[in-house]
């Protein structure tokens, strides 16, 4: 079991030595195995090892039980443990969640803080090790089939995934069982595992077990054998996609796909699309393969055409190809009343080399990072605590701008900003702000234009 874990964590350069690693240790059997294995490798790899339990709040005594059996572990095994605490049902009902899905997206927030801030004070990198393995994998893959997913999501759990590592994966649940008694360790079980409630459980406690014992006793490793081929085959398509969108299509029209496109394998095709949805959605998120195969029956239709997806997402097809655009509508909201203006705003992706590029030259049409924007964009007029971004970082009162460049009193009210919370983008018609402008970094545009410009206070 050791010396397959070691190897694993080589082949898949999940640790050097001198990294700092955090172990997400529930006081289950997987955590508590993941644990054991680790501080086993730490002096041979030089680790400075630390333990996480994220108590969810959930399941009263038994979760404190948790707690303090993972505390005390840790104590025996000189492993430094915090315990952090999640509000996971009060985040589950505000964002629309199950406690479930709200659990691991608290619990990947809370060890990515920790990561982060360990990594500021000390300098060195630090991974976070979660307790996933084999049969986790299978049931990852068996559930994105029944879903009905893309290759991406058949290919089951990373090995690697930025700073998160899974050393066990390599290993089944009963093979971590056994490590655990021939080493003497106990464990805590939880309640909720064996609950139907949720897919996961039923995925783990039935259908699986049923393929298993009825079809292959091997079936949960012929799964996850099948899933890394899958795993292989996307990323090759995903390389040839990019290469393909590199090669076809053109700065001055990002979000096209070329009716070349067609000529394609339909795989290709696919793949080529799903990476522009995605760009201009900002992420994967709420997009499926179905939106994928909508874009490809747009792709093959008439002219004309056009659907609405996810994300605010719209693609038309045009005589050159298929345009994918995000488009938002965006409010002005002046302080005493509220008005519309036609600001029309895309994003897309930007494939192409930074070198040479051009830049909107018109007045009233402005590019920007959109990778820099977290928050809701608003235009409206100006408000106290206004600022804009200078060159070399200072600020500047959009107050102090529009009296440095002498604009009368008589027409600052009437001038509109694009702006983020008090960070103002854009004064529209005149500057924008060099926290937000296109540098060699920028994956993704945002661009702003102003219909009519010259009728809106430029």
């Amino acid at each position: 079991m050791k010396d397959t874990v070691e190897n694993y964590i080589k082949i898949n350069h999940m640790l050097r030595p001198g990294d700092g690693i955090i172990a997400a240790v529930s006081g289950g059997a997987d955590s508590v195995c993941l644990l054991h294995l680790l501080a086993g490798l730490r002096e041979k790899y030089s680790l400075k090892m630390r333990a996480v339990h994220v108590h969810h709040g959930l399941r009263g005594d038994e979760a404190d039980r948790d707690a303090e059996f993972t505390k005390a572990l840790c104590s025996k095994l000189e492993v430094p443990c915090q315990v952090l605490y999640a509000r996971v049902r009060e985040y589950a009902k505000a964002n629309s969640l199950s406690e479930e899905e709200a659990g691991r997206v608290l619990r990947y927030q809370l060890l990515e803080q920790e990561a982060e801030g360990w990594e500021k004070e000390t300098g060195f990198p630090v991974k976070i090790a979660t307790a996933h393995h084999g049969d986790d994998s299978a049931e990852t893959i068996l559930y994105n089939l029944f879903r009905g997913s893309g290759l991406q999501g058949m290919g089951g759990i990373r090995p690697v995934r930025g700073r998160i590592v899974r050393p066990v994966l390599c290993v089944t649940r009963e093979e971590i069982l056994q490590y655990l008694d021939e080493n003497g360790l106990e464990y805590c079980e939880d309640s909720t595992n064996q609950s139907r409630d949720y897919t996961r459980n039923r995925m783990r406690c039935q259908i699986l077990p049923e393929i298993v014992k009825e079809i292959n006793p091997k079936a949960s490793r012929h799964i996850r054998q099948a899933g890394e081929k899958i795993r292989q085959a996307d990323e090759f398509l995903q390389t040839a996609a990019a290469f393909w969108m590199n090669s076809h299509i053109l700065e001055d029209s990002p979000g096209l796909a070329p009716k070349e496109l067609l000529e394609e394998p339909e795989i290709l095709q696919a793949y080529v699309l799903r990476r522009m949805l995605t760009a201009a959605a900002g992420s994967e998120k709420d997009l499926s393969s179905r939106h994928v195969e909508a874009l490809l029956d747009l792709l093959k239709g008439s002219v004309g055409r056009r659907a609405d997806l996810p994300g605010g997402i719209r693609a038309e097809r045009e005589y050159m190809g298929l345009r994918i655009e995000k488009r938002v509508d965006i409010k002005s909201v002046p302080p005493d009343h509220e008005t519309e203006i036609p600001l029309e705003i895309t994003v897309f992706p930007r494939e192409k080399s930074q070198e040479n590029q051009e830049f909107p030259k018109n007045q009233y049409t402005k590019w920007f990072d959109y990778d820099k924007i977290k928050g809701m964009l608003s235009v409206r007029t100006r408000r106290t605590g206004d600022y804009i971004t200078l060159a070399g970082g200072g600020r500047k009162s959009v107050k102090a701008y529009m009296i440095d460049e002498k604009i009368p009193a008589a027409r600052r009210d009437s001038i509109f900003l694009l702006a983020e919370g008090s960070h103002v983008l854009w004064i529209i018609g005149y500057r924008i702000s060099e926290y937000y402008k296109i540098g060699p970094q920028t994956a993704t545009i945002l661009q702003a234009k102003l219909n009519g410009g010259e009728n809106h206070g430029g």
